[in-house]
């Protein structure tokens, strides 16, 4: 399958400046540049779909260089509908840390080698190794000066925030799409970079690169997007600004964002029938011969949920390696199997479950475990959980609160678990 076949199959296209897609298969130039701005100290997996994305060009001999912005992030990629809050620089210096870990991962795995490989030519760089010297009048000379205010008053996010009813727009969000052109610029002048990948909605401050390409380089450059992942139920985009973010982090970097690998696992385990077809292609390495496949094989026993499975498995061999997938496949297959009997369970294998569930220690009372576990958000709410009998321990169904003095597994609901020892 060529580039442009497997852009296409996987869902990896939206708007683009290429008229036509097998372009990419025999373009002369294979460099592109994406870029994640570190507004957290994780990416979420609508960062990861464009991510998957990347590592499908780099699997067909493209070179990426991947950016982290440490100038664009402080100043903040602007909302459709209010201004970002400026983040301390000693914040958005741990992000870039931790986010570009989380893209060296992804991209070393997404390109067909999970195992113990690094993507030959893969470039790191911060935009703020170049902004930091880069005078006022400099930038305004070069840059601001190859924009007119119409083109920019145009731009779709700037006329939702200054048109009727509209939060209004600060100058420095006002111009960030100059300086991510500029990164665009810079690029194609010091790495040779032709074309830059992103999210749809990040199309239009692509735009922006290739007019400065074309106006200060006299060359041709090219944008691809692909389209934002939605939930086919809630209708909501894949990411953190909808509020129903999935981390790529299992582990509290310090603000709380992060997704347990067994959370991670469980959440694609829970993605519909309608969903799950567009979601194996888009986050998971199998060939379109194997997805038909399982898709043949769900079809004809849709209860054994076996292409939700595959692609709990798939994503979270991206994300958390091969071993962390197997092994949290195999604890969901024990605690969700009705013949198992959770009293049975040794103190050793209570320990390997506290790997991938949340751990308490034994004295304190079922209300308070839940709390402290995540289980629930509040006390309340744990005593109703309790009340209505949807908290067990060690399969044991409850509808008080007690202490817990013995080696449990907690149960809430169908699918939340927690370990007392």
């Amino acid at each position: 399958m060529k580039l442009s076949e497997e852009l296409i199959y996987r869902g990896f296209m939206a708007e683009t400046t290429i008229k036509d897609p097998a372009e990419l298969d025999t373009r002369e130039s294979k460099k592109f540049y994406w870029g994640a701005d570190p507004s957290a100290d994780s990416l979420t997996i609508g960062n990861l779909a464009a991510l998957m994305m990347c590592a499908c060009f780099v699997r067909h001999g493209y070179e990426p260089v991947l950016l982290v912005g440490g100038a664009t992030g402080q100043i903040g990629d602007p909302k459709e509908n209010a201004e970002r809050d400026l983040k301390p620089l000693e914040e958005i210096e741990h992000n870039k840390k931790c986010i570009k870990e989380q893209i060296e991962r992804v991209i070393n795995s997404g390109d067909g080698n999970v195992k113990d490989h690094t993507t030959p030519g893969l470039n790191m760089v911060d935009n703020l190794d170049w902004f930091k010297n880069l005078g006022y009048l400099e930038f305004l000379r070069e840059i601001g000066k190859n924009f007119s205010m119409t083109q920019l008053l145009d731009r779709q996010f700037v006329q939702n925030r200054i048109g009727d009813g509209g939060s209004g727009i600060s100058y420095a969000e006002f111009s960030y799409t100059l300086i991510q052109g500029y990164d665009f610029l810079h690029l194609f002048r010091e790495y040779g970079v032709s074309l830059q990948l992103c999210g749809a909605d990040q199309y239009g401050n692509c735009t922006s690169g290739i007019h400065l390409i074309k106006r200060l380089e006299n060359a041709d450059a090219d944008v691809w997007s692909t389209p934002l992942v939605i939930d086919p139920v809630t209708k909501k985009k894949f990411g953190k600004s909808e509020g129903n973010a999935v981390w790529l982090t299992a582990t509290d970097n310090g603000s709380g964002n992060y997704t347990s690998i067994f959370d991670f696992y469980q959440f694609w385990m829970n993605q519909s029938d309608e969903a799950v077809e567009n979601l194996l292609k888009i986050y998971t390495l199998y060939q379109p011969e194997e997805i038909d496949e399982m898709l043949a094989r769900h079809h004809e026993h849709p209860e054994d949920r076996l292409a939700q499975k595959a692609l709990a498995r798939g994503a979270t061999t991206i994300v958390h390696g091969a071993g962390n997938a197997e092994a949290v496949e195999n604890l969901c297959e024990t605690l969700f199997n009705r013949e198992t009997d959770f009293s049975e369970f040794s103190e050793d294998e209570l320990t390997e479950f506290a790997a991938y569930l949340p751990v308490v220690a034994k004295g304190a009372n079922l209300v308070d475990i839940l709390v402290s576990t995540g289980l629930s958000e509040s006390k309340k709410k744990a005593r109703e959980f309790i009340s209505q009998g949807a908290v067990s321990i060690n399969g044991v169904k409850l509808v008080e609160d007690v202490a817990v003095n013995q080696i449990a597994i907690i149960k809430k609901g169908k699918n939340k678990f927690a370990i007392v020892k």
